[in-house]
């Protein structure tokens, strides 16, 4: 694996599996692996042998969202699409396996997968304000319709993590699995998904996906235009995802 791309693929038995793997960084997304997942998902729909992608990351976290460093430096040029704009806009069923802290960036592409499985070892939050940032992948409006408005809130004002158990109560994740079967779990959902019509999976993610676009279309259009106007104080952000990256957990 270079050390530029932090990313592993694999596909087997009709499973399409995308590894998040730079521990140094707790798998932290700069721009190049952000374009060769979204390269990787846009693959893996048009594989017809392919039915399920599973999205998860290289212990000990599932990834600690954009690499904000990189995203800071002078002459920064932005991707033209996000990863978790493209998930949402595949055909293929697609699976979040959170084996460890989900971090801004991260939690915005938990969010745009079809389904979220949670290690007993995963953790949720929001950090953008913690480095100075705001969201711009869809968290405004994908994280309160899963959570509410109001734990949505808490989650964006404070920063502070969730744990696995209190992000399934608050319905953010469908089931919460010991930490060693976590992928195993997503292979056996995975394998039911993929034994079924595929017309008919395929319909089903599209309906799911027009029925958020026509109710909350118009708020990501506001998410958008508020990233575009947002500026930061580069050094202050830098520091910040330098000490956030430093400690085990994602507060």
């Amino acid at each position: 694996m270079s050390e530029a791309v932090r990313i592993r693929t694999e596909a087997a038995d009709g499973v399409a599996v995308i590894r998040f793997d730079h521990a140094p960084t707790r798998n932290a997304l700069d721009r190049e692996t952000r374009a060769r997942l979204v390269e990787a998902l846009g693959e893996a729909d048009a594989d017809p042998d392919v039915r399920v992608i599973v999205i998860t990351g290289a212990d000990p976290a599932f990834t600690s969202g954009v690499d904000a460093k990189q995203l800071l430096e002078p002459g920064y040029e932005p991707l033209p699409v996000d990863p978790a704009t493209t998930l949402r806009s595949l055909s293929t069923p697609s699976i979040a396996a959170v084996n460890g802290a989900c971090v801004s960036g991260g939690l915005e592409i938990a969010l745009a997968c079809s389904l979220i499985l949670a290690s007993e070892r995963a953790r949720f939050a929001d950090t953008h304000a913690a480095l100075g940032l705001t969201p711009g992948w869809g968290l405004s409006v994908a994280l309160p319709a899963a959570v509410g408005a109001w734990r949505a809130r808490q989650l964006s004002l404070t920063g502070l993590p969730i744990d696995a158990e209190t992000a399934q109560r608050w319905g953010l994740v469908n089931e919460v699995v010991p930490h060693g079967s976590l992928l195993a779990r997503a292979r056996e959902l995975a394998t039911a998904i993929a034994r079924l019509d595929p017309g008919s999976v395929a319909n089903a993610v599209g309906l799911y996906r027009g029925v958020h676009d026509a109710v909350l279309g118009g708020a990501l259009d506001v998410e958008r235009a508020a990233l575009t106007a947002w500026s930061v104080h580069p050094s202050a952000a830098r520091q910040a995802f330098s000490e956030r990256v430093a400690h085990a957990d994602p507060d």
